[in-house]
């Protein structure tokens, strides 16, 4: 059986989740200051190995936004990704402020859309925009 710990994993394993499903991995700095900001942080392991990860950042108030929820390649389609969104919602509905509503938002690949709906996440008209920035460089 898998356990869930929060706020458990470090930029390593964060590091090496991000390697086995995408490319562009950040730097281990990068992961550790990201990591060290997170509101939440859901690991999933199998006995000592972590095999899946999600966190959250936001403002802990009006609005939440779920990240990085990876779950290595050869432990897909086990129930993992839902038990992680699962944990992270419920953490804000024990968190948030009583009796209002708090935007959760995600961005998500259109094959994963489905799966996100399936806990209430809608597609909107918004347009996801995105920039990257080299950091340390004056312009």
């Amino acid at each position: 059986m898998f356990e869930i710990r929060h706020n458990d994993f470090d930029a390593d394993a964060f590091v090496s989740l991000w390697s086995s499903v995408w490319d562009g991995c950040p730097s281990r700095e990068q992961a550790a200051l990201a990591i060290e900001n997170s509101i939440d942080r859901v690991g999933v392991y199998d006995g000592s190995k972590i095999v899946a990860m999600a966190r959250m950042i936001g403002d802990r108030g009006m609005c939440y936004y779920i990240k990085d929820v990876i779950v290595h390649p050869a432990y897909q389609g086990r129930g993992i990704g839902k038990m992680m969104i699962g944990e992270l919602l419920r953490f804000i509905r024990e968190n948030g402020v009583p009796g209002t509503d708090i935007a959760v938002e995600l961005c998500a690949m259109p094959d994963k859309m489905p799966f996100y709906a399936k806990f209430g996440f809608e597609a909107n008209e918004a347009q996801r925009m995105r920039m990257m920035l080299r950091a340390g460089e004056t312009t």
